[in-house]
């Protein structure tokens, strides 16, 4: 009998820089029939225990929701995800990192306050905490600051003209290396995941030489389906998963309206991620996920 359950195994929440609650996650995975979530907001785990005690509440019926991460690191110059699934969000190392992340943070982004201010802009920290309270603020979060008092005409215009990587209003903060950051997921007992591959513009030569020293730090998954791959970047991805013996991961990157036409479990209309994705991981995982 074939297994028509689905699944989607990266996901953000207005814990970071999505637009929807944990708890509205639940519900609309729900409404779209999703068997699990992986809930992976950026460099922040606030939202996990919200989520996991609403579906307990809904009870059957309810989506698994899995307690996850996506950790921003740096490597040879390019940002670089790592997911992080099935963690312990109490684990101390977890714990340490994300408070270090949280100051080297609020330094760069008084800086960029400061830049914008500037060139006449009304923007302070403080302000942007204010209108996404409870959220931890990026770039995204400026976005949509800018967008609502006048200052840009589109989400898009932020990053090309004020905030892209290489704009003269962006600072960047220090970041882990993806092997620390695996070693990271690893200590806090979970399965770390090399988010999305293909949107690093990487040669191949230079993703495989990635691979390599992340399998090496204990890398074990590989997200080879994602909402903008075309047929033949998931297949090379899924190559590379055999070739460098990684399981495979998949996820929308779901991110509300901060994502416009990107939607949960389906991406931009032709994902789909098959529950047999999530039973590999646990399989392979020998019995260390319940």
């Amino acid at each position: 009998m074939i297994d028509s359950r689905f699944i989607d195994l990266h996901v953000h929440s207005t814990k970071s820089d999505g637009t929807y609650s944990p708890t509205e996650l639940v519900d609309y995975a729900m409404e779209k029939g999703l068997s699990a979530f992986a809930l992976t907001d950026h460099d922040c785990v606030d939202g996990v225990e919200e989520a996991l005690a609403y579906a307990s509440e809904l009870g059957e019926g309810a989506p698994e929701v899995i307690p996850g991460i996506e950790l921003s690191t740096e490597y040879q110059g390019k940002d670089v995800h790592i997911v992080g699934l099935y963690i312990d969000i109490h684990c101390p190392a977890i714990e340490t990192h994300l408070k270090e992340f949280v100051h080297s943070r609020e330094v760069r982004n008084e800086k960029m306050c400061e830049s914008l201010r500037g060139i006449g802009m009304d923007i302070t920290y403080e302000k942007l905490k204010d209108t996404f309270p409870d959220a931890v603020i990026t770039r995204a979060h400026y976005a949509r600051y800018m967008l609502e008092h006048g200052y840009i005409k589109s989400m898009n215009e932020a990053f090309e003209r004020y905030i892209g990587d290489h704009s003269p209003h962006f600072f960047p903060r220090e970041k882990v290396t993806p092997v620390q950051a695996v070693k990271l997921i690893l200590d806090a007992g979970g399965i770390p995941v090399l988010a999305h591959p293909v949107l690093y513009r990487m040669s191949d030569a230079r993703l495989e030489e990635l691979l390599s020293l992340l399998k090496d730090a204990g890398l074990q998954a590989l997200e080879a389906i994602y909402s903008t791959y075309s047929p033949s970047e998931e297949r090379q991805m899924r190559r590379l998963a055999e070739k460098y013996e990684l399981l495979i991961s998949g996820g929308s990157d779901f991110h509300g309206s901060n994502k416009p036409g990107l939607d949960l479990a389906t991406g931009y209309g032709k994902l789909y991620i098959p529950y047999e994705v999530l039973k590999k991981i646990k399989e392979d995982t020998k019995g260390k996920i319940v």
